[in-house]
């Protein structure tokens, strides 16, 4: 790093548990972001302004007036345009050192496969069980962590999958696929602005940890964020040993 990096990440590079090393792996890595609506967008800033090398930012959906109050990567402006676009234009304003790829459509298939093997970190801020399952099978397939959240109303959930290590679930453990439950979306319940402003932010607190390797992730819990009483909890969550994807795993299967 020369010496404008260093005094832009000086605030990093100050905390023992990271330093020069973990500021020049952001650098050299890629993070893919999937979803810029409530969740991704605040993601996709902090993971910007940390110096992360590479953002993928994936979204098939463009900005509506109604997003404007929580999507926060997005302006006025930008109404009617792709979010990948949108989101491209504000981060690359925000750190121009990072590079920005965009993909203007739901990613799925080998499309998705190929994404997440060029990724060292996914974070899954989607709105639906279908490419939730899809991203948590090919991070699983692929040995990539895979930071997950949602929130809707004033409810907020956030878990690590940490696909590296042989222990721990994956996201169908926790919600399998065979669960009978409508989608719940935020045009339909609402969702507090806020809410997913913080756990958007932990999501990419919890990326940057992972890249860096240092202090304890949410690999194995789950956080559930209360935010009409201000309340958090923290979870165990166990593998389920009949779950299908976790069966299938590289790791799983040189460990059992």
């Amino acid at each position: 790093m020369d010496d404008r990096q260093l005094t832009r990440y000086s605030r990093h590079i100050l905390l023992d548990e990271l330093g020069v090393e973990a500021q020049d792996t952001w650098r050299r890595s890629t993070a893919l972001i999937v979803g810029l609506g409530g969740l991704g967008s605040p993601a996709a800033l902090y993971l910007a302004s940390a110096g992360i090398g590479t953002l993928v930012l994936a979204d098939g959906d463009t900005v509506d007036a109604t997003n404007l109050q929580r999507q926060v990567v997005h302006r006025e402006a930008s109404i009617g345009r792709a979010k990948v676009e949108s989101a491209a234009a504000t981060v690359r304003e925000l750190n121009p050192e990072v590079r920005v790829d965009c993909i203007g459509e739901r990613l799925q298939g080998a499309h998705l496969a190929t994404a997440v093997a060029h990724a060292d970190v996914v974070l899954d801020c989607s709105d639906n069980f279908a490419t939730r399952y899809a991203l948590n099978a090919a991070c699983a397939a692929a040995g990539k962590p895979l930071v997950s959240g949602s929130g809707i109303g004033f409810d907020g959930q956030l878990a690590v999958f940490d696909f590296r290590r042989s222990d721990g679930p994956c996201y169908r453990c926790l919600f399998p696929d065979d669960l009978e439950a409508e989608e719940t979306r935020c045009a339909v319940m609402g969702v507090f602005a806020p809410l997913v402003g913080v756990v958007g932010i932990l999501q990419a607190g919890e990326a940057l940890k992972l890249l860096a390797g240092t202090g304890r992730t949410l690999h194995g819990r789950l956080l559930l964020v209360d935010a009409l009483h201000t309340g958090f909890r923290t979870l165990e969550l166990p593998p389920d040993p009949d779950c299908p994807v976790c069966r299938q795993r590289p790791s799983r299967a040189l460990s059992g």
